[in-house]
């Protein structure tokens, strides 16, 4: 297979478990915080969402440094993605940095 596809496919993978790794901290912070049991969400979505990705970055790299990279990358860039979708829109900046004209 084409070395840039298959580099395209480990970045895209590593997006993929990004998604389902951060998604799913986000999903559990969400449900955990009005759990009358929270540690057992956090302990359980860590374990899940860590053996998720774990298990991933094995397969798609396939012993190859360069797909391992990939997939690093696409998986941080899905953890900005993660971010920037669950961002609040009513956020307001804190009071210390807020700036007024003199």
């Amino acid at each position: 297979m084409n070395e840039t596809l298959t580099l395209v496919l480990a970045w895209m993978a590593g997006g993929a478990l990004g998604a389902i790794f951060f998604g799913g901290l986000w999903w559990t912070v969400r449900k955990g915080v009005s759990s009358p049991n929270p540690a057992l969400w956090f302990l359980g979505s860590m374990l899940l969402r860590m053996g998720i990705a774990l298990a991933g970055f094995y397969l798609v790299s396939g012993g190859q440094w360069q797909r391992l990279v990939a997939c690093l990358l696409g998986f941080l860039m899905a953890r900005l993605g993660v971010i920037w979708l669950t961002r609040s829109s009513d956020r307001q900046p804190p009071a210390s940095e807020v700036t007024h004209a003199s």
